[in-house]
């Protein structure tokens, strides 16, 4: 678990003028481990989210609770999370997919 990531809120806002506007609203910064998706027996028990992309276990936050549709920032990379899980009490492992600029061609 070496891998700085940011685990953020996506907020969703109107301004003064009535448009919506969307900011991030970071939660922690941790080091977690990370793991691309590939073909291995592991990754086939995950057949039901065939979506994610990757999966990020890191040690668990005191006083947070991570949930579905938060985003991890890695590597200058945004991950929306899938699926959460908490192992033992100790460690939030989630899967992840990639998530690209609206726009970018």
């Amino acid at each position: 678990m070496n891998e700085p990531i940011t685990l953020v809120r996506v907020l969703h806002e109107k301004d003064a003028d009535g448009f919506a506007e969307t900011s991030d609203q970071t939660l922690s910064r941790v080091r977690a481990y990370h793991e691309q998706r590939h073909g291995s027996v592991r990754w086939a028990n995950r057949a039901r989210f065939s979506e994610a992309s990757a999966l990020f276990r890191f040690r668990v936050i005191p006083g947070l609770t991570v949930e579905p549709l938060y985003i991890i920032i890695y590597k200058a990379k945004r991950y929306e999370i899938l699926s959460v899980e908490t192992i033992r009490n100790m460690y939030v492992e989630a899967l992840v997919r990639e998530v690209s600029a609206v726009g970018n061609l």
